[in-house]
């Protein structure tokens, strides 16, 4: 709040000791009463504790050392007797109150800081004294206050509070932690046994105008080690060290002194206050509608020719219907619990991965072609597969096999609510993360699974007949193009050599299939002679095929002019002062390619990012990257597509997963033109 910050600046020109602030006594008591207490009686030679023990009245609250955007720390001058020496102030673990969008780090309850005295030998007890100062504030009003706190000591006894005080203070590691400067990040790892709990943690830096309070922070565990990322302030000057507290949550922490050196990648990521704003139920009903919606975003679109065949004969009878509603819902939900539990693993072995990871693997997308490829002869009638019957005989196995491949192809992309669900998925405790996944593949099979258990609604589709026959060829096309398209991203992945060897390993699955189905129907050994053939060609190529990849092939210009996303670019391009335009996407994704062709790769968004010198940045997450994985955590988001405008001198704002034709235009003739 600028009228917050207003008043903690002519506070601090107010404060004793500056000219201005010169005059009479106030003789009004302190909002935070203050006093100063011993630990015990004076031991020569033995170090004593003190404590300035405070208390705010109801509704204020005192500052730590580093107050945030806004406030003012305590300072003491002490009155010791000759050859006596006051240690650092040592601080219990502070509390985050944002007031307007500033951020401070105070204490809103009883509190006490602890200072160690220096006693040298043959001293005496004397009364010792301290001039205190420190900035009082409630949410609408801050007033500096100060005291002179005097202790006798020759009169101290054993006080039993410092028990509970010193136990409040954070303990210091005995390990040095260390930071690195990642474009417009700080990244400190502190060395933190695993098992530790660390239900909400926070990091509070002790260096001034390092880094920006309000930010959302980012947490990674990777092995004994704890990853904090925190963004850096805009006029941050590299420090030689970074010292803090580490919050924990519920007032546990450790002090922390970190040097420069390697920070790891990479890690499970933890949850924090910020990433997961929104309750346990309202994450299930997002789940619960992501999928629901998945049934018609683009991702889905190569699969409905299987549903389609399915629901068809879904009216045959109530019996039949229920089970393949249940089977097929079975498959689904199975899958989904499948991908998330690999999800979750890989992700606590360190491996920054999102969600569609499969289609990230190069073996894992040969084997949706040849999946594809096969299902497309199967259709065009080449041969039937009794225990993977997609469209005949409304056997609950072909129901289940098609709920497994529904969810396993059409969940590369995120829809709406399904990204709030996902990101808070890979945040949230494993039973929980689990639940989501599960709930998500429960609302992609809801319709059908209603279709199944409601007659009305089957009564509305077409009864079986003939013309499913024909229905069931004509579906081979999408699925054909399906095939095709997977045949693009083989190449896009690893190369012509690459594409080639996924096709004619896709081939020779076909061929293998037809030649097995053959020789069923005719009871000869020919057939089943060829088919063991093509099967152990298809195993020599699948153990070759690897070897024949090459880098992926370069990110094609396109009609708006891109850099290529780096943590370091984005800073980079922040600090110019110009608008940025950040989207990731990937050639499995659906989604991202409908979106780039209607709302990005258009000549009215390239004219009206060059009017606003508007800097677009693309990351390409076709391949798995480390780098776009974390700031796909950070955003909160599981997967692609993402698209983050930054308006300049403006926090990133994230946009519908979504895009209309002139949503980018819009944004950017809102911004002043460059040069104006």
């Amino acid at each position: 709040m600028p009228l917050l910050a207003a008043i903690c600046a002519l506070i601090a020109l107010l404060l004793p000791g500056h000219p201005s602030a010169q005059g009479a006594p106030d003789s009004r008591p302190n909002h935070i009463a203050a006093r100063l207490l011993a630990e015990g009686p004076v031991r020569p030679g033995e170090p004593l504790s003190l404590a300035i023990a405070f208390d705010p009245e109801p509704g204020w609250h005192g500052y730590w050392k580093n107050p945030g955007d806004a406030g003012y720390g305590l300072t003491l001058d002490w009155h010791l007797p000759s050859g006596w020496k006051a240690g650092e102030p040592q601080y219990p673990v502070p509390q985050q109150l944002v007031v307007g969008g500033l951020m401070n780090h105070v204490y809103e309850g009883p509190y006490a800081v602890l200072v160690e005295v220096a006693v040298p030998k043959g001293a005496r007890a004397a009364p010792i004294a301290v001039d205190a100062q420190w900035l009082a504030c409630t949410d609408k009003i801050c007033v500096p206050e100060q005291a002179r706190l005097t202790v006798d000591l020759g009169h101290a006894s054993r006080d039993a509070r410092f028990d509970r005080w010193r136990a409040e203070i954070p303990a210091l590691l005995d390990q040095k932690a260390s930071f690195a400067i990642d474009g417009d990040r700080l990244r400190v790892a502190i060395p933190l046994p695993a098992s530790l709990d660390k239900p909400a943690p926070h990091l509070f830096v002790e260096q001034r105008d390092l880094v920006q309070y309000a930010q959302p922070q980012a947490f990674f565990t990777k092995g004994d080690l704890l990853v904090a990322e925190v963004p850096l302030a805009a006029t941050m000057v590299r420090p030689v060290t970074v010292d803090g507290i580490l919050s924990l949550g519920h007032g546990d922490g450790v002090r922390f002194l970190a040097v420069p050196g390697d920070v790891p990648a990479g890690g499970e990521p933890l949850p924090t206050d910020s990433d997961i704003a929104s309750p346990l139920w309202l994450l299930v009903l997002a789940a619960l509608a992501g999928g629901l919606l998945l049934n018609v975003m683009p991702c889905v679109f190569p699969i409905l020719s299987l549903k389609a065949l399915s629901l068809a004969r879904a009216g045959e009878s109530d019996a039949h219907a229920r089970i393949e509603g249940l089977a097929y819902t079975a498959g689904v939900v199975l899958a989904t619990l499948a991908l998330g539990a690999v999800l979750l693993a890989l992700r606590a072995a360190g491996e920054m991965v999102g969600w569609a990871f499969q289609l990230q693997e190069p073996a894992v997308v040969v084997a949706l072609l040849a999946l594809a490829a096969a299902i497309t002869a199967n259709f065009a009638g080449l041969f039937e597969v009794p225990s993977f019957s997609l469209t005949r005989g409304g056997e609950p196995s072909g129901a289940f096999l098609t709920g497994l491949l529904a969810a396993f192809v059409a969940t590369p992309c995120t829809g709406p609510f399904m990204a709030a669900a996902m990101g808070a998925a890979l945040l949230l405790p494993e039973a929980q993360a689990m639940l989501l996944f599960g709930t998500l593949g429960l609302g992609l099979a809801l319709p059908f699974l209603l279709l199944g258990f409601v007659p009305p609604l089957r009564r509305m589709l077409p009864r079986p007949g003939r013309w499913m026959d024909t229905f069931r060829k004509a579906m081979a096309v999408p699925m054909g193009l399906t095939a095709l398209a997977l045949l693009w991203l083989c190449w896009r992945i690893g190369g012509g050599w690459f594409a080639a060897g996924a096709a004619l390993l896709a081939s020779l699955v076909v061929v293998a299939l037809a030649a097995w189905w053959r020789s069923r129907l005719a009871d000869g050994g020919r057939g089943r002679g060829l088919a063991v053939g093509a099967a152990l060609l298809v195993a020599l190529l699948a153990i070759v095929l690897p070897t024949r990849m090459v880098r992926p092939a370069t990110a094609e210009e396109g009609i708006v002019p891109t850099r290529p996303f780096s943590e370091a670019a984005l800073a980079k391009a922040r600090a110019s002062g110009q608008p940025v335009f950040v989207w990731f996407t990937a050639d499995w994704c659906l989604t991202c390619k409908v979106n780039e062709r209607v709302a990005i790769e258009r000549e009215a968004t390239r004219d009206a990012f060059e009017k606003a010198g508007v800097v677009a940045m693309v990351g390409d997450w076709t391949r798995r990257d480390p780098a776009i994985a974390r700031y796909l955590s950070r955003q909160g988001a599981a997967g692609v597509p993402l698209y983050v405008w930054y308006a300049p001198g403006k926090e990133g704002e994230i946009l519908p997963q979504v895009l209309t034709p002139d949503s980018l235009v819009t944004l950017a003739e809102g911004l002043p033109q460059a040069g104006s």
